[in-house]
């Protein structure tokens, strides 16, 4: 059974922080798919849309009728384990360092056999007793490259703290995390979940200081909390947060927003989209020039290294929706800083996880309709995501549904919400 994680000791600051090692990253460009479902938290395979085929090595074409008709189709994943071994050495720096790495092969139920990373969790093949039940699934590892883990059906105690798991993804405990707006009930709530997922510390960003918040006071009493001067406005205050903190924190959550609604031909509309842009998009580039080069440098530092980085974006920020045009414009300019700072994080062994809610239940969202996402709801997802290494995240329905919708036929979608922004 797996050993519940230990508070790791008190680093020596005159020990040298280890350079990062990262898995071996080559694969073939078929295999995308395989890692595209991954960076959603799902394990898929190619099925032949000529004779059904059900494939694993990905390939150009179907190993039963040539067929080069694959889509990619999420599995459950269930099956046999067949036989497992432990590997003692390796040529490999990434993999010498993390030794022993226990993996095995598994015949789906679905058919396929699959070579996968074995939880410690998952009981032995064989006599006596009969073959182990797992769950595969597929993850990302820290250079980005999907690999496959079988798991136990049923949840364990302390299976989180399994170290070939815990290195897939990036779970808060005993982690130090910073919430760049902790006056917002969303950044409330983010810190309240991260400190029931067992992080060490939540630095909550507050602008303003001298304006007090509904609910600041009472989560700053926690003594994993403490408030810190954070104005994502001012470049300044920023630089000045990241040289006290900035070689502590683990993982970064940026989360504030700047939501006061109309169109682009409101009255308003130039000094909302300019606002709008400076938080969203200029804030999180000076974020990024102050927080990054720090967290790329401690990403092998120990248990608790530095792991990931945090974007709260919008659901809006895949389609313009026209009611609120210049923030879903400013949404798409964060989102795409936010997939080149991806990039260039993960040759540090940093994942970048993408937030892509629907509208919150905040007051700014007072007059939408239902559905809503709380506070709650999407603080817990966030955690979920980080514990399963996920990339991107739609929690809610209305993300789900705007997902679905959007990939299936996006030119559609566009004219759909260009329709809803000429009603009166």
């Amino acid at each position: 059974m797996t050993r519940p994680l230990q508070a790791p000791v008190r680093r020596d600051p005159l020990r040298r922080t280890p350079r990062m090692t990262l898995p071996p990253a080559q694969r073939g460009r078929v295999a995308m798919g395989l890692a595209a479902a991954a960076a959603e938290g799902r394990f898929a395979l190619q099925v032949c849309a000529d004779c059904a085929r059900l494939q694993y090595p990905p390939r150009e074409a179907c190993v039963a009728c040539s067929s080069p008709r694959l889509a990619w189709r999420s599995q459950g994943g269930e099956g046999v384990l067949l036989a497992h071994t432990r590997l003692e050495h390796s040529n490999d720096p990434y993999f010498r360092e993390r030794l022993p790495w226990r993996v095995g092969m598994v015949r789906l139920d679905a058919g396929p056999c699959v070579m996968a990373h074995v939880h410690g969790d998952v009981a032995e093949p064989g006599p006596p007793g009969p073959p182990s039940r797992v769950r595969v699934t597929a993850r990302l590892d820290r250079a980005g490259a999907p690999v496959l883990l079988a798991l136990p059906l049923e949840e364990t105690p302390h299976m989180h703290d399994d170290p070939m798991l815990r290195e897939m993804g990036a779970d808060p405990r005993f982690r130090k995390v910073l919430v760049t707006d902790g006056k917002s009930a969303t950044g409330q709530a983010l810190a309240r979940a991260l400190v029931d997922a067992g992080a060490e510390r939540v630095w909550l960003g507050c602008a303003e200081p001298w304006k007090s918040a509904p609910g600041l006071e009472a989560l700053s009493a926690l003594p994993q909390v403490t408030p810190v001067d954070l104005d994502l406005g001012d470049e300044g205050s920023v630089r000045e947060l990241g040289a006290r903190i900035g070689g502590k924190v683990d993982i970064l959550v940026s989360n504030a927003e700047y939501l006061r609604g109309g169109g682009i031909e409101s009255p308003r509309g130039t000094l909302n989209a300019r606002s709008e842009m400076d938080l969203h998009y200029f804030g999180l580039l000076r974020l990024a020039q102050a927080f990054a080069p720090a967290l790329r440098a401690r990403a092998a530092d120990g248990v608790a290294h530095a792991c990931a980085w945090v974007n709260v974006l919008s659901v809006y920020a895949l389609a313009n929706y026209p009611p609120q045009g210049t923030y879903s414009a400013s949404m798409a300019a964060a989102l795409s800083l936010a997939q080149g700072l991806r990039a260039q994080l993960r040759a540090g062994g940093i994942r970048v996880l993408n937030v892509f809610p629907g509208p919150i239940d905040h007051e700014w969202n007072q007059e939408l309709p239902p559905p809503k996402l709380a506070p709650r709801a999407l603080a817990a997802a966030v955690v979920a995501g980080l514990r399963d290494g996920v990339e991107d995240l739609y929690p809610g329905d209305v993300a789900q549904e705007w997902r679905e919708r959007w990939r299936a036929d996006p030119k559609g979608m566009e004219h759909e919400l260009a329709m809803q922004g000429a009603m009166p």
